[in-house]
């Protein structure tokens, strides 16, 4: 399990300035650590397509977002994260939650979103990176590395990155 504060400083150094968020209950144990975090704003979403649109809105005006939703809000998301990230050409970046992972992987769930996650985003030719931060993922390197190697090489050259976040 990711600590927020971890992902705070994480956040931090690549330089974000805004966390758009509408969290899951993984990742919405980190709103204390946003809420706490100097230079970092957290901004809260009714609807995960509002995300997408807030936060092209942000870039457009200078700024360094991310977004940060659960997999079924990533689908309902879909047309306004795609009219983003291909229309407009932004370096959007996103971490999805990706709900019942493990679960599913080892027969222990039936829930469909895991499913198709990783297809969706395959089909909308976005370049993604699975996140396990119970796993060495390349070996040798831990969440942290995976992350912001992964962010530099996407929104640092001016491409939008999708993390899958193993929940």
């Amino acid at each position: 399990m990711i600590d927020g504060r971890d992902i705070v400083a994480v956040l931090n150094q690549l330089g974000v300035t805004d966390v758009v968020w509408l969290p899951d209950s993984d990742i919405g144990r980190w709103e204390s650590a946003f809420q706490d975090a100097a230079g970092l704003r957290l901004l809260r979403v009714a609807r995960e397509g509002e995300a997408m649109a807030l936060a092209a809105g942000l870039y457009l005006g200078g700024r360094r977002p991310v977004v940060m939703v659960q997999c079924t809000g990533f689908f309902e998301a879909g047309d306004s994260f795609r009219n983003v990230v291909h229309d407009l050409r932004l370096p959007l970046f996103v971490l999805v939650g990706v709900r019942s992972y493990r679960d599913y992987r080892h027969g222990r769930s039936r829930d469909t979103c895991p499913v198709f996650c990783e297809p969706i985003i395959q089909a909308w030719k976005i370049p993604y990176r699975w996140l396990d931060p119970e796993a060495d993922s390349p070996p040798g390197m831990g969440w942290k590395e995976v992350l912001v190697n992964f962010y530099r090489d996407t929104c640092g050259a001016g491409k939008p990155g999708v993390v899958l976040l193993v929940e």
